[in-house]
């Protein structure tokens, strides 16, 4: 009995930094998650501001601004949406543009909870957090990881 008490007695030290170790690790993790999502929020403020956006915030992050509603169908998940967009990051490189047409549940979380604000032939400018993008693996070598992005979207069809 006493040797089991002996490796205990010397072994309590070890626990005890291990547990000291693994508190500030998750305090520091915390701590970054957080000032990481308020950098991106301010990032995404500052490139309102710098771009003239009016913005409105979305509870789920993104900022938005409708420059014409539309006047037709607004879109649902299982549409499927034909838009002309130009895609930014928010040091102003262009990394994309083009007109598509793809289902929308098949788009970024961003464009699912943006699109459908608007109906067809209208307008809209949305800044979105990375969690609504690309996430920490990013896109390609044009969109890094944990980047947030700015999208102009006109909304051409639904079907």
């Amino acid at each position: 009995m006493s040797q089991n008490h002996s490796k205990l007695t010397k072994n309590t030290p070890f626990l005890t930094i291990l547990s000291s170790f693994l508190t500030i690790l998750a305090i520091f993790g915390i701590t970054g998650c957080s000032k990481s999502g308020a950098n991106e929020k301010e990032q995404m403020i500052g490139f309102a501001k710098a771009n003239n956006i009016t913005y409105t915030e979305d509870p789920s992050g993104i900022l938005y601004q409708i420059i014409t509603p539309g006047t037709g169908t607004k879109p649902t998940i299982s549409n499927t949406i034909t838009v002309t967009y130009v895609g930014q990051l928010m040091n102003g490189n262009q990394f994309d543009a083009g007109t598509i047409t793809y289902p929308l549940s098949s788009l970024i979380l961003g464009w699912q909870k943006a699109v459908p604000l608007i109906g067809v032939g209208g307008e809209i400018k949305v800044l979105i957090p990375s969690s609504l993008g690309y996430g920490a693996a990013g896109a390609g070598s044009s969109i890094p990881g944990n980047s947030p992005l700015y999208f102009n979207i006109k909304l051409s069809a639904v079907k």
